[in-house]
């Protein structure tokens, strides 16, 4: 806890946070000695561990206190090879093969950008934006129009995705496809939902996560009920608040376009608490991830429960929070019987720099987490004494 409290201490200091955003990942790429600096501050703060198997000690430990997994092989804009997008496909596929002996993991993650290539993503977007009708008409018709040897790459990224959602289907293990940047994310929601029509049809196996941090997301989240409801398909989805909200802001200021981001955080608030509601009353169509370190959002959503005399712990009601923080929340779900997870992620740790230098950015630039986390280590620091 000591050493937590120093981290969130360093978090709070937006200089040195963006210093240090901007070193570590030049310095892994450069071979400098900082692994090991980094091994025991941030990576052991919001990590399970560089292998499946340390991250599993960390799972089983979680599993005592009634607290699940969400496991999450922590690769992410790999080095645009075929053959390291393949590898990807198989650790996550590793990964659901474990979840599946495990009873406190019911899901594990998915980041597309882990075996696609970012720029045949960010052409696709491009193009989408640019046609018109519903996503999947755009999503079809730009897909048929890549030239010969795209169409071949793309065609091998839904090939892996798909054997993924294969082996989930068939050993009964959720995948949470993760969100990405707004101008690669139109490919991916694509996907997504392909994926759900073809494997939630009885049971929700495929979760698309929506970032309520964009103003467009709970139209979008009310789009895709509709396409659901008109499918025949269970809507799976995580909400989050999102994860990309500075960078987003610079490349629109950048580039001259409107800002994809809420103008506030009330804002973000509004529609992430409206995203929940419309969700909870629709559990006959909707599997619901409540992926939120708002204290009030958590509280809201255990009282409709109350209220509406909806198990804590239904089927498509789960709760979530980051490994390394606000364990006052998760365990606190967990003990009232609550379907309650970490989201751990594991990798070596020149995998998992993309995500831990997010972990910074987002502490930082989220008004008052890290006073709230720091607050809470100290006075639990204080109690112990």
């Amino acid at each position: 806890m000591k050493q937590a409290r120093l981290l969130f201490s360093m978090m709070g200091q937006p200089a040195l946070v963006k210093l240090g955003t901007r070193l570590t990942p030049w310095a892994i790429k450069s071979g400098l000695p900082v692994k090991g600096l980094i091994r025991s501050t941030i990576f052991k703060q919001f990590v399970g561990g560089e292998t499946l198997e340390e991250t599993a000690k960390v799972a089983a430990r979680l599993g005592q206190y009634q607290v699940q997994v969400i496991l999450d092989y922590g690769v992410e804009g790999g080095e645009d090879s075929e053959k390291e997008y393949d590898h990807a496909a198989d650790e996550f596929i590793r990964v659901i093969d474990y979840a599946a002996t495990q009873s406190n993991i019911p899901f594990m993650s998915v980041k597309v950008t882990g075996f696609s290539r970012f720029a045949l993503l960010e052409k696709i977007d491009g193009l989408m934006t640019a046609a018109s009708g519903t996503l999947i008409k755009r999503y079809l018709q730009v897909t048929d129009q890549l030239e010969t040897a795209e169409k071949e790459e793309w065609h091998r990224v839904r090939t892996r995705l798909l054997r993924i959602c294969e082996r989930a289907a068939e050993k009964k293990v959720g995948v949470l496809i993760d969100a990405e940047e707004t101008w690669i994310q139109d490919p991916v929601d694509a996907l997504t939902i392909l994926m759900m029509d073809s494997f939630n049809k009885t049971t929700p196996v495929i979760y698309n996560t929506v970032q309520l941090y964009r103003h467009d997301r709970l139209q979008f989240l009310k789009d895709c009920y509709d396409a659901a409801a008109e499918r025949n398909f269970l809507l799976a989805v995580k909400l989050v608040r999102g994860a990309y909200m500075e960078k987003e802001r610079a490349r629109a200021a950048d580039r001259g376009y409107a800002s994809p981001i809420q103008p506030d955080k009330a804002s973000s608030d509004r529609d992430y608490d409206a995203g929940v509601q419309f969700s909870l009353e629709r559990l006959n169509r909707i599997a619901l991830v409540i992926a939120s370190h708002n204290e009030k959002s958590n509280l809201d959503a255990v009282a409709w429960l109350q209220q509406h005399r909806v198990p804590l712990h239904h089927p498509h009601v789960h709760f979530s929070q980051l490994y390394g923080m606000s364990d006052n929340i998760t365990f606190n779900l967990a003990a009232a019987g609550c379907s309650v997870s970490k989201y751990l992620p594991f990798g070596p740790i020149d995998d998992v720099v993309p995500y831990l230098m997010r972990r910074a950015q987002e502490n930082t630039s989220v008004k008052g987490q890290t006073g709230r986390e720091l607050g809470l280590i100290k006075k639990e620091l204080q109690r112990r004494k």
